[in-house]
């Protein structure tokens, strides 16, 4: 953290924050990540951040990256299957926001300021989100980093911002609009009960590649979306307005400032009633 502090909050950091938020850097790391040479990084990865191995799929695992994106045990990660519930896409950290009805302020946080607008450099699709949901997954080093669909229903393309690689830690967030500065991808799904819902990965500092398997398709709630390789990362769902309502403990958290634990699959909001706008 004090590294983070000096690269964020110091003008001699921010001049070497430069060349370490650079694509460049993140692609040279995941050349090594990727070698069986960085499998000696695997064990003290897991002793560090605490990870309990016994969930997850770890035979055949040969370098740091493989590990990274390892897969979770089937049936770990039930989703809600009922219709009703839109349920969270990934593990992580959550803060639930309004969207203002003319598309200002989506998440006030400190210093950085974010409209849907800017986060999707689209003023049209932006317009379809004016007075929704805008659900913030931070997903910590220690997460599970696959994700899958938060809903089913027929999915656009991906469409792929290019951008710098900030972390997500709170102290950037404090400092820069790194949600809009950063690389992301995003992809609608039509679903039958939130309309149009729109999901989109943020890469992170030292995150080299988000990986998603489709293209336009029909999708299932559930189904495996895509995975990050190494580092911090973030998920961010917009909703529709008059479309859900966000579970009281995510909703009095997010106001107070507070994260939310939660994990795949499980309900985060629940459909409002003749929901689809």
């Amino acid at each position: 953290m004090d590294a983070l502090k000096f690269l964020y909050k110091s003008p001699l950091g921010r001049f070497f924050l430069k060349a370490l938020c650079a694509p460049s850097l993140s692609k040279a790391c995941g050349f090594f990540l990727d070698s069986p040479l960085s499998h000696f990084l695997i064990k003290p990865f897991v002793q560090k951040n605490k990870i309990d191995i016994s969930e997850y799929q770890t035979e055949g695992i040969k370098t740091f990256n493989q590990f990274f994106r390892r897969k979770i045990k089937d049936g770990a990660r039930p989703f809600d299957l009922d219709p009703n519930a839109l349920c969270a896409p990934c593990d992580g950290l959550l803060s639930a926001w309004n969207i203002s009805l003319d598309g200002g302020t989506v998440i006030p946080v400190k210093q950085s300021q974010y409209t849907v607008e800017s986060l999707l450099k689209d003023k049209n699709l932006a317009s379809k989100y004016f007075g929704g949901l805008c659900l913030v997954f931070r997903l910590c080093v220690d997460n599970y980093h696959r994700y899958a669909y938060a809903d089913g229903g027929k999915k656009s393309a991906n469409f792929f911002i290019p951008g710098r690689l900030h972390t997500v830690r709170p102290i950037a967030l404090e400092s820069l609009p790194v949600f809009v500065e950063n690389a992301r991808e995003y992809t609608t799904i039509e679903s039958p009960v939130f309309g149009s819902l729109l999901q989109m990965e943020v890469g992170a500092m030292l995150v080299g590649r988000i990986v998603n398997f489709k293209q336009e398709a029909n999708v299932a709630r559930g189904e495996e979306k895509g995975f990050f390789e190494y580092g911090g990362s973030t998920i961010i769902l917009l909703v529709q307005k008059g479309t859900a309502i966000v579970r009281g403990d995510i909703s009095k958290n997010s106001a107070a400032g507070i994260e939310t634990p939660v994990k795949m699959g499980e309900r985060i909001a629940s459909a409002l009633s003749n929901a689809r706008p």
